[in-house]
């Protein structure tokens, strides 16, 4: 679903719109939406003001950044309900500032025990439902939350959700991107009439500056804080979701939500041009983006000029080559082969696909790699929005993606980049019971196809396309940052990357910086890419596209090595801010 919502590209110069000459940095815009915000002492980027400014006073109180990290991600989850909530899943990545070590945190959720291809047969379906009670997995994000304070916190967690009771129970105004995104969905939250009853406050979406809250959220959330996470997996809250689905033909019961656990996970990584880039393993889609990186750093990116035709076209191609990979091995990790992802992180890898790219003219399709040398048969060309869908006339939407990404630094040097979705627009677009949560629809993301590695099976998890990222530059913290938006993920890292890294650009330059979209049906992109880019690309073989939105929502932290000083940009395409002290 393309989200009609102001982007940069609209009505106004953007940074790196084309037009410099080869190799030289964008200049600044002269219509900057927003400076970098600098501070030494803590800093927060999230795509909310409401929830950036809970996370700045935990920082102010004493709390780290990842009490701060926590305490803003429950606001986002009442005040941005469109994109995520405690009925979704979390990623993070966590650099601990006494040891100087990363750690991730795959806090995703699984199917259910009864989720078996043979039921699906059963219910003479081909492909798993997009919303409804058969798309829903386990939420992990609760236990996400309590996980991470566990851990690294210096606070509780009823003092993390204090913020977002609050607002949940005495509301809060909607602000303007997020009010687009809510009306786009009325017809969605309509069909379901716990969800109209909790989201469609007489019988519409809020509008911008309507004043919404959610007392019944608001409720959970206090049994939350009383009752710590046993109450989401264990106890009343669980229930009421379980009975709500099995009335719904549903197949999640109170086992799969008592053996729910989240994963402490050794975060993967590559070099790219002397920087050490971390993304999480699978289940997340991370290893696409260090795959491309891979790629292109055998080429030299800042000659061909930013956002030029040969630049954007090899990005699209080593896309591509990346993402056939992905589509193939990508899954719940116990079913990924190990030789796989270490061929897909491997730099000789990387030299043998840079071979079939051609600078003039883009592919018909790229197979994915095969373990041991050569590739596997094409199942397609490595263009699909996600992995084994359909897209087209009658097919299943393209996600443009619909989550929320924040980042948190302090004066102490721990930093967090953490990441929570429910996938799409209002997941699953039902509201279990009386409990004001959104369900989550990632168990969509899940394929019918016989032998793939994201086959649906019990106790599994699904693809994901959550990926939280971090970069290190000479051992140590340099960058925290996320790119949200579905398949945009990957694209975007790799763009902002390039934005910094080859081309210069400042914290908020690289994540203003006009983008490009590689899906299914073509390639995207924003306004401000000259006309001779676009007609450069069209030349080489690639099908334009017109998306409006969908380009991802940036939001970043970097580290200066010389004085500690932490550097915030937060992206204009979302509500978000940059705030620190």
């Amino acid at each position: 679903m393309a989200m009609l919502i102001p982007n940069n590209a609209l009505g106004r110069r953007s940074l790196g719109g084309g037009g410099q000459k080869p190799g030289d940095r964008p200049a600044p815009n002269p219509e900057s939406t927003r400076s970098v915000v600098l501070a030494r002492h803590g800093l927060v980027a999230t795509s909310q003001p409401l929830a950036s400014a809970a996370g700045l006073q935990v920082l102010m109180e004493g709390g780290n950044a990842i009490d701060a990290a926590v305490t803003a991600a429950a606001v986002l989850s009442v005040v941005e309900p469109t994109m995520n909530g405690i009925g979704g899943d979390l990623f993070a990545i966590v650099l601990d500032g006494k040891t100087g070590m990363t750690t991730g945190l795959n806090a995703s959720g699984r199917s259910g025990y009864a989720a078996t291809p043979a039921e699906f047969a059963r219910r003479k379906l081909t492909r798993i439902p997009y919303r409804g009670p058969l798309a829903v997995s386990v939420p992990g994000v609760v236990d996400g939350w309590a996980r991470l304070l566990e851990r690294y916190g210096t606070i509780s967690l009823a003092r993390a959700l204090r913020p977002a009771i609050g607002y949940a129970r005495d509301g809060y105004a909607v602000s303007e991107i997020i009010a687009h995104q809510w009306q786009e969905v009325e017809s969605v939250l309509a069909r379901d009439p716990a969800a109209a009853e909790t989201f469609l406050p007489g019988g519409h979406a809020p509008a911008t500056g309507q004043v919404f809250a959610n007392p019944r959220l608001a409720a959970t959330l206090e049994r939350i804080a009383s009752e710590g996470p046993d109450a989401f997996y264990r106890g009343a809250i669980a229930k009421a979701i379980v009975d709500d689905l099995q009335r719904r033909g549903g197949l999640l019961t109170m086992r799969d939500f008592a053996e729910h656990h989240s994963d402490w996970v050794e975060p993967l990584s590559t070099t790219y041009r002397g920087y050490q880039v971390l993304e999480l393993p699978p289940n997340t889609q991370g290893i696409a983006a260090l795959e491309m990186l891979n790629i292109l750093e055998g080429y030299d990116v800042k000659a061909l000029g930013h956002n030029t035709a040969p630049y954007l076209h090899l990005l699209v191609e080593a896309k591509r080559i990346a993402f056939a990979d992905r589509d193939a091995y990508v899954a719940d990790p116990d079913f990924v082969p190990p030789a796989a992802l270490q061929m897909m992180l491997s730099k000789d890898y990387a030299v043998a696909r840079r071979k079939e790219i051609s600078m003039d003219r883009a592919a018909p399709e790229y197979a994915p790699g095969k373990p041991g040398g050569g590739t596997a048969p094409a199942s397609g060309p490595g263009d699909s929005d996600l992995p084994r869908r359909s897209l087209g006339e009658g097919g299943w939407p393209p996600p443009m993606g619909d989550t929320v990404y924040l980042t948190a630094a302090d004066g102490q040097g721990n930093a967090i980049s953490l990441i929570e979705s429910l996938f799409e627009t209002f997941g699953a677009g039902i509201v279990a019971g009386d409990t004001g949560i959104a369900l989550q629809n990632r168990g969509t993301l899940f394929t019918l196809e016989d032998g793939h590695p994201n086959q649906i099976a019990p106790h599994k998890r699904p693809f994901h396309t959550l990926v939280p990222a971090m970069v290190l530059k000479d051992g140590k913290p340099w960058l925290s940052f996320g790119v949200m938006g579905g398949d945009m993920q990957p694209q975007g890292h790799v763009q902002v990357l390039l934005n910094l890294i080859d081309f210069g650009m400042n914290i908020q330059e690289a994540g203003e910086a006009a983008r490009f979209r590689h899906l299914a049906s073509g390639v995207a992109l924003e306004s401000a890419i000259s006309p001779e880019a676009r007609f450069g690309l069209a030349e080489r073989g690639h099908r334009l596209v017109d998306v409006i939105g969908g380009f991802g929502g940036f939001q970043g932290i970097l580290i200066d090595p010389r004085t500690g000083v932490l550097m915030g940009g937060s992206d204009p395409r979302k509500d978000g801010l940059a705030i620190g002290y």
